[in-house]
């Protein structure tokens, strides 16, 4: 079966940098960051993008999206995605509040060559219903390209790591939202990842309401724990009565090295599908088929 990760964050050294900046960190952040958390260094952007080859490689994994995890490091994973153009795709996460974001969406759209903008309402403080993200949506139609958008509850690993506050408005996250913007621009691909994050109810409506919506599995799912009774089970045979094994898109959350690509969660979720039934066809549709065809 194919494997393909829709969802992997590039931890970048300008990632480490930006973060250092917060904590005043001594040295290079790139490298004394990663020491304090027990990461090891990134190394430069084609050294890790190289590292990331090969454990896709080291688990049969074919392609994978990589997410530029801080705003403004789009760079990183265009270098990354220019290194090994036919098994990395790139996204970024974009804040639509900023001065310069109109120039910065086109540059990472355009020249950049990235698919996939990456939308935080809940922390960046923009609602999904502002005129400046139907804009970037109206972007991405104009380049082709997915938009992502983090509904739910949300937490950022490295801030909790590193005792940092990461202030967040999750009214503002709202799958219901996301479905009236993605009625708008039927033409784009809408990711919804983590089944909606704890708004897995909304998320099922919004995808019910909006055909161009799909949804991304990764992550532990640890959401479900405020649905008393839920298994990663249910989540998938609803998800899939809603909206259909096309509009489901496997994806893990890895992150950093030495812990590396999760191959526990792909096993976790196999296993889940598999106790289903679901037949192959549709069990390689969520794992690498809906994912080629929506960035082939």
């Amino acid at each position: 079966m194919t494997i393909c990760d829709a969802h992997c964050h590039f931890f970048s050294a300008n990632l480490f940098r930006v973060f250092g900046r917060d904590v005043q960190a001594p040295g290079d952040a790139a490298e004394t960051l990663p020491a304090r958390l027990k990461f090891d260094p990134p190394g430069d952007d084609v050294a890790l993008a190289d590292r990331w080859m090969a454990e896709l490689d080291r688990n049969v994994v074919q392609r994978a999206m990589l997410i530029a995890s801080v705003p403004g490091d789009e760079a990183s994973v265009a270098a990354a995605v220019k290194r090994h153009p036919s098994r990395f795709v790139g996204a970024f996460m974009f804040h639509p509040g900023l001065p310069d974001a109109a120039a910065r969406l086109d540059h990472a759209l355009g020249p950049l060559g990235l698919r996939t903008v990456c939308l935080f309402p809940a922390m960046h403080q923009v609602a999904v219903d502002d005129e400046r993200v139907d804009a970037v949506f109206a972007a991405a139609g104009r380049h082709r390209a997915a938009v992502f958008v983090h509904c739910g509850v949300l937490s950022v690993g490295i801030r909790q790591k590193l005792n940092l506050p990461t202030r967040v408005d999750i009214r503002l996250g709202d799958p219901l939202a996301v479905a009236a913007v993605a009625s708008r621009h039927p033409n784009v691909p809408v990711i919804i990842p983590h089944f909606g994050a704890g708004l897995f109810h909304e998320a099922l409506m919004a995808a019910a309401t909006a055909p161009n919506i799909v949804f991304d599995s990764s992550s532990s799912n640890s959401w479900t724990k405020f649905h008393p009774g839920l298994t990663l089970k249910d989540v998938f045979a609803r998800a899939i009565d809603v909206a259909g094994p096309a509009r489901v898109m496997f994806g893990t959350d890895s992150s950093f090295f030495p812990r590396g690509w999760q191959k526990p969660i792909y096993e976790a979720q196999l296993a889940a599908l598999t106790a289903l039934g679901v037949t192959a066809s549709d069990q390689q549709k969520i794992f690498g088929g809906n994912f080629e065809r929506i960035f082939a």
